[in-house]
Protein backbone atom coordinates (compact mmCIF):
# COMPACT_ATOMS: atom_id res chain seq x y z
CA UNK A 1 0.00 0.00 0.00
CA UNK A 2 2.71 2.33 0.94
CA UNK A 3 4.76 1.92 -2.78
CA UNK A 4 1.93 2.80 -4.43
CA UNK A 5 1.65 6.22 -2.84
CA UNK A 6 5.18 6.93 -2.61
CA UNK A 7 5.43 6.77 -6.37
CA UNK A 8 2.54 8.92 -6.87
CA UNK A 9 4.13 11.65 -4.78
CA UNK A 10 7.90 10.87 -6.59
CA UNK A 11 6.00 11.64 -9.64
CA UNK A 12 3.93 14.69 -8.58
CA UNK A 13 7.33 16.29 -7.11
CA UNK A 14 9.14 15.73 -10.78
CA UNK A 15 6.34 16.74 -12.57
CA UNK A 16 6.34 19.94 -10.57
CA UNK A 17 9.74 20.81 -10.57
CA UNK A 18 9.56 20.14 -14.41
CA UNK A 19 6.91 22.69 -14.86
CA UNK A 20 8.95 25.17 -12.79
CA UNK A 21 11.97 24.68 -15.28
CA UNK A 22 9.87 25.30 -18.39
CA UNK A 23 8.31 28.01 -17.21
CA UNK A 24 11.05 30.04 -16.25
CA UNK A 25 12.62 29.20 -19.13
CA UNK A 26 9.41 30.83 -20.95
CA UNK A 27 9.85 33.88 -19.36
CA UNK A 28 13.55 34.41 -20.00
CA UNK A 29 13.03 33.77 -23.99
CA UNK A 30 9.92 36.57 -23.51
CA UNK A 31 12.68 38.51 -21.73
CA UNK A 32 14.99 38.42 -24.18
CA UNK A 33 12.85 39.19 -26.96
CA UNK A 34 11.58 42.29 -25.80
CA UNK A 35 15.08 42.93 -25.28
CA UNK A 36 16.07 42.89 -28.59
CA UNK A 37 12.90 45.01 -29.46
CA UNK A 38 13.72 47.74 -27.08
CA UNK A 39 17.66 47.94 -28.73
CA UNK A 40 15.27 47.78 -31.98
CA UNK A 41 13.90 50.63 -31.34
CA UNK A 42 16.65 52.51 -29.92
CA UNK A 43 18.77 52.28 -33.06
Amino acid sequence: MKRPLISLLLLLCLSFLTACNTVGGVGRDIESVGDEIGDAAED
